[in-house]
């Protein structure tokens, strides 16, 4: 297949977008409703959008830290991306976007499910996680023993005495016997 044969070819993508927190929900659904009419300018078509709602963002972004979040999957041409993301920079509600090629092997419907599959399996890793984090804070609420948990207390050393000499009279300095 040549370059340009390859350029229009009909491709699968994912993108994550997000906007920003204060953005009404009826603005949010022109947003996707323009974005379906690019998408579909350049032959293509939007199969899922899926909505995250507010969550907090890994690093602040313009000092804010949370960011509404979508996820969705389309299949359009390449030239579109380059659309979308001409778009997407010029609209100051967007505060973070990327968009992926998928695996022309798989369906997007197959894709989705992966992907959902994905993010339960990791909902699930971080309730277990959190059921431990619990049940070791009750472990050590209910250890009793002053707070210091199963291990009792520490020895601490603080050094010599204030006017006093490093060494003791009448001590080893290697073994600390009596001599």
């Amino acid at each position: 297949m040549s370059e340009a044969q390859n350029e229009t070819s009909v491709r699968h993508y994912e993108s994550v977008i997000i906007l920003h927190p204060d953005v009404p929900e009826a603005e949010q659904k022109n947003f996707f409703k323009r974005n379906q009419s690019t998408i579909q300018k350049f032959g293509g078509s939007i199969h899922h959008i899926d909505t995250w709602g507010k969550r907090r963002l890994g690093n602040p972004i313009e000092k804010l830290r949370l960011g509404t979040y979508f996820h969705t999957t389309f299949e359009a041409k390449g030239e579109c991306v380059a659309e979308l993301e001409r778009l997407m920079r010029i609209d100051e509600r967007v505060l973070r976007f990327i968009h992926v090629r998928l695996d022309e092997r798989k369906s997007l419907s197959q894709h989705v499910e992966d992907f959902h599959r994905t993010l339960a399996e990791a909902h699930k890793r971080e309730q277990e996680k959190e059921a431990k984090a619990q049940a070791r804070r009750a472990a050590q609420a209910g250890g009793g023993g002053g707070g210091f948990g199963s291990r009792g207390p520490r020895e601490v050393n603080y050094g010599p005495k204030r006017g006093g000499s490093a060494e003791m009279p009448g001590e080893d300095e290697e073994s600390g016997e009596e001599i």
